[in-house]
């Protein structure tokens, strides 16, 4: 796997894991009283950084968790939302760890002699 590649991946793994923070810390303050969930973006940012700076640009990166912009100050955190963005998580970190394996396993036959 090429060093970009493997950059990006590994930098995906770490704004996803990040992701999965915030929104349970969302949906754990669900019932505070003015609480405003945040979000975690890191997608475009990663996009940018492979496409113009390489490798070195994309272990620069630090995703960032900002309050959530379309919901207002005081009004309810929804749930519903919540779960469904902490299912979509899971599932995207889990494909990424599953092409990590895939990885390892090729490059282990590899080294191996296909034994």
């Amino acid at each position: 796997m090429d060093p970009i590649t493997s950059a990006i991946l590994l930098k995906s793994l770490d704004g996803l894991a990040l992701r999965a923070a915030a929104t349970s810390q969302n949906i754990a303050n669900a019932r505070t009283p003015n609480y405003r969930p945040v979000r975690v973006s890191f997608e475009a940012a990663l996009a940018e950084a492979a496409r113009t700076g390489g490798a070195e640009a994309i272990e620069m990166l630090r995703p960032s968790v900002v309050p959530d912009p379309t919901v207002a100050a005081g009004d309810a955190v929804r749930l519903d939302l919540e779960m469904a963005d902490a299912a979509a998580t899971a599932g995207r970190y889990s494909a990424l760890v599953e092409l990590l394996n895939r990885q390892a396993q090729i490059t282990g036959l590899a080294i191996s002699g296909g034994r």
